[in-house]
Order: structure tokens, then C-alpha cells, then sequence
């Protein structure tokens, strides 16, 4: 903890999720003092309330569906039931040796941590607790929070991931509101441990920020896998009963149910932190920043979820790394989200990097596409997943756009980062070699076909 005599930093951070302890780290490696103030834990939403226990559910409910389906590999296997207990305890484990690692992370670098709300007094202030931290530079890093919808009050059966979460028991039935990343993912979650589950979404596709190929053929799993979805549907009401809870369409349908997650995505946290008292500005909620992560004032940074674009743990690191790196004047490259691999974890996976066929067909006219089956991929065979590679490339031009689906995908984003963010011809990625027989293999066929050299594809 700083004494009050020497509250003065080159970097106040207010916030220790994603971005603020990246920025943290980066800044105290090349040289900077650095105050880290965080109100909960450091690691934010990612690791305590998102990415890291989400994923740890999603891993218990791959292992549910193998046991059930052990017999088609020819393993004598039962499913007997979810044990919550259980899967809490795994799920909690896996959370609380990244949280040690990462304090001791933390606490090796020297970093000054203050536990407590912040709030920015000044321009180049925070106050926590009374005590005032002043810095030559300020990050806001205060990321984002579970958002619902007007006439969708959260309390009781109507619940947030947040909720999700820490639930002990596994609903019988449960209909998610929001059919994007966190509706799918826990759609997935409790279908797997034996819940009905329907997703209500009111845009005409699940996944809608996807490619269409994607979104179709994941409602074709989802089908297949019995998960309920009304796309294009918007509610109207939800009323909460002593044994349930109903949830009224915009087509007159009704829907009875135990349990109801919203999962219309996260909002921005700024409310009452003294951003817009200070200047900053903030629109409905967001701090708006350019491309190097500065606000309209002078020395105060905006890294994460409270920045517009796409939310993703990912893209809080590297902002933190950027703007730690700006600070120290290293003039690094801007973090573009249209260059920031996508993960969705359900069964089966999507995994993206780069723009949409639309997209590309907007910004450059013409465009070449590609779809590999996976039919054609032995390793997925094995695994008994389906689904697709699909390449864009500007006409005559580098790959822009990767969009992936099937059982384990989000592992292939890597590649396919390096293939957008490189500007990679197809011709460039064909002449490297892909091990087989491996899921990876499946972006070196798409690669060659769409280079004209098909070899387990159909040109």
C-alpha cells in the first residue's frame, strides 16, 4: 500500500481487470510506477465472473455429453447426473490458482496495489478510501457489467451470468434471452447437463455479429443437439409466478419456465466514477478514445470494455500492453478489432478472425470466397464433429476473413490470426505444411482449394 507522502506515480490504473493489470505489468517491465486500484479482485470479469469459469463449465459439459455418447466409440460408459457441488469446486479451483498466480504476478513486479471504489477527482487523480493516488498518466480500466433490457428486472428466477454462475442446482428447463456469445454458451452448458433449454433472439440469426455460415450451420447443431431457439422474436413481458416463471412473445406465445438468463450482453461501467465531472467524454456510458486509447483530455487513457468495439478479454490485454507502451513512448501499432481473433465456446465451437463475406464485399467490391467441409478432415471425423472452414480473400488479393466451426475450433484462431493479420495469400499458406491427421489441416485445405490446388476438397 502507498503512504500518503508518496502517492505520486508515472501510471494511476483504475480498475485491475484485463486491461488494468496488463497495463500494470507492461508498465512496471519497462521501468514505471504504477498504482493498480481495484475495487473486488484483481483479474476482473474474465477471471472471476466470465471467460475463465464459463470455460470451466463448458469442460464439464463436454465431459457430460462423451459420457454419454461413449458407446458409438465403443467405451462402456454411464451418465449417472451433474454433480454441482462438484462442478463448482473444479470450476472455483481453476479460478483460484490463476487469481494466486496472477498476484503473485503482481506482487513481483512491484506494482502498488490499493483494494477499494476508486473515483477520478481530478485529472490526474483517483481517490480510494479517503487517500488520493495522483499520476502522471491515468488508465481508466473499470470494464463493463451484465446489461439487461427495459421490463426485464433481475431478481428471483430472472437471472445474469453473474447469477449463472454461482448456481448450485442444474434447472429443468430455462429459456435465455439473447442468443449471442453468452446465450449459446450457456445454452450449451445446460443442454449438456439435461436441461430444455430455448433461446429467444430478436435479431433473424443466432450469433448474429457472425458470418451467415457460421450462424446456419450452428442452428443446424443446435437443432440437432434438441436446444430451442426462436430467432428473429423479440419478448414483450416477463412475469415471474410462485412456480416459474412466463415469458411473453411478440407473436402471442408464451413461454412457461423455471429459470430465465438474460444474456443481452455487457454495458459499460462509468456511472458515478466522476469520468464525465472530469471531462471525459462518454457516450451512453462508453468513453469514447481514438485510436491510440487517449480520451479528449490530456494524459487519461481508456483501455477494455469501456471502450467501444468488441468485448473480449484478448482485446483488454493488448490495449493494456498498448497504452503502457505509449505511455513509455515506444509509438506501438494500434490495436485493430477487425484483426482480434473471436472465440464462442459452445458445442461445436466458432472461432473467427477478420471480416464477414458482406463485410469484405463492402470494403473491397469483389471478393473470393471458399468453404471447406469438414467432412474431408479425418481428425474431425474422429471426433464426430461437423461444420466448416470458410476463407475470404480480397479478389486477387490476401485472406481477410477466417470463420470457423466445429467441436475444438476456437484452438485453430491462432493460425488463422496470423493468416489475416499477415496479409497471407492463400498461395503462402498452401506451400506450408499441416500435420496430419489434425483439425488444422483443415485450414491448409481451404487455403489450397482456394488457391486452386484442391487436394481433400471439392474445388
Amino acid at each position: 500500500m502507498a503512504d500518503g507522502a508518496s502517492n505520486n506515480f508515472d501510471i494511476v490504473i483504475l480498475g485491475g481487470g484485463s486491461g488494468g493489470y496488463a497495463c500494470a505489468l507492461r508498465a512496471a517491465q519497462l521501468g514505471l510506477t504504477v498504482v493498480l486500484i481495484e475495487k473486488a479482485k484483481l483479474g476482473g470479469t474474465c477471471l472471476h465472473m466470465g471467460c475463465i469459469p464459463t470455460k470451466a463449465l463448458l469442460h464439464s459439459a463436454e465431459v457430460a455429453d462423451s459420457a454419454r455418447e461413449s458407446d458409438v466409440f465403443g467405451v462402456k460408459a454411464t451418465f449417472e447426473g451433474i454433480d454441482m457441488t462438484k462442478v463448482n469446486a473444479f470450476k472455483d479451483g481453476v479460478v483460484n490458482r490463476l487469481y494466486k498466480g496472477l498476484q503473485g504476478m503482481i506482487k513481483g513486479a512491484g506494482i502498488t496495489v490499493v483494494e477499494g471504489e476508486g473515483k477520478l477527482v481530478a485529472k490526474d487523480t483517483v481517490e480510494v478510501n479517503g487517500a488520493r493516488y495522483t499520476g502522471k498518466n491515468v488508465v481508466l480500466a473499470t470494464g463493463s457489467y451484465a446489461r439487461t433490457l427495459p421490463g426485464l428486472e433481475i431478481a428471483g428466477r430472472v437471472i445474469t451470468s453473474d447469477e449463472a454462475l454461482g448456481m448450485s442446482e442444474v434447472p429443468n428447463n430455462v429459456v435465455i434471452i439473447g442468443g449471442s456469445v453468452i446465450g449459446v454458451e450457456f445454452a450449451s452448458v445446460w443442454k449438456s447437463f439435461g436441461a430444455e433449454v430455448t433461446i429467444v433472439e430478436a435479431l433473424p440469426t443466432l450469433v448474429p455479429l457472425e458470418d451467415p455460415a457460421l450462424s446456419k450451420q450452428l442452428e443446424r447443431a443446435f437443432r440437432k443437439r434438441k436446444i430451442n431457439f426462436k430467432a428473429g422474436t423479440k419478448f414483450t413481458g416477463v412475469e415471474q409466478t410462485d412456480s416459474g416463471v412466463k415469458v411473453s412473445l411478440e407473436t402471442g406465445e408464451i413461454l412457461e419456465t423455471e429459470l430465465v438468463l438474460v444474456a443481452v450482453g455487457r454495458g459499460p461501467n462509468s456511472s458515478g466514477l466522476g469520468y464525465e465531472e472530469q471531462g471525459i467524454n462518454v457516450d451512453r456510458g462508453w468513453v469514447t478514445a481514438n485510436e491510440r486509447l487517449a480520451t479528449n483530455v490530456p494524459g487519461v487513457f481508456a483501455v477494455g470494455d469501456l471502450v467501444p468495439g468488441l468485448q473480449l478479454a484478448h482485446r483488454g490485454f493488448a490495449h493494456g500492453i498498448f497504452v503502457a507502451e505509449e505511455i513509455a513512448g515506444l509509438n506501438p501499432m494500434p490495436v485493430i478489432d477487425s484483426g482480434i481473433p473471436r472465440v464462442t465456446y459452445c458445442e461445436p465451437e466458432i472461432a473467427s478472425v477478420g471480416l464477414t463475406e458482406a463485410q469484405a464485399r463492402d470494403k473491397y467490391g469483389d471478393v473470393d470466397t471458399y468453404e471447406y467441409n469438414l467432412g474431408g478432415n479425418g481428425k474431425s471425423q474422429i471426433l464426430q464433429t461437423a461444420g466448416l472452414v470458410k476463407l475470404v480473400r480480397e479478389k486477387d488479393g490476401p485472406i481477410v476473413g477466417v470463420h470457423m466451426i466445429g467441436s475444438r475450433f476456437g484452438e485453430q484462431v491462432g493460425e488463422a490470426s496470423l493468416m489475416v493479420n499477415w496479409e497471407a495469400f492463400p498461395e503462402d499458406v498452401a506451400q506450408f505444411l499441416h500435420a496430419h491427421p489434425t483439425q488444422n489441416e483443415s485450414l491448409g485445405e481451404a487455403s489450397m482449394a482456394l488457391a486452386g490446388k484442391p487436394l481433400h476438397a471439392h474445388a
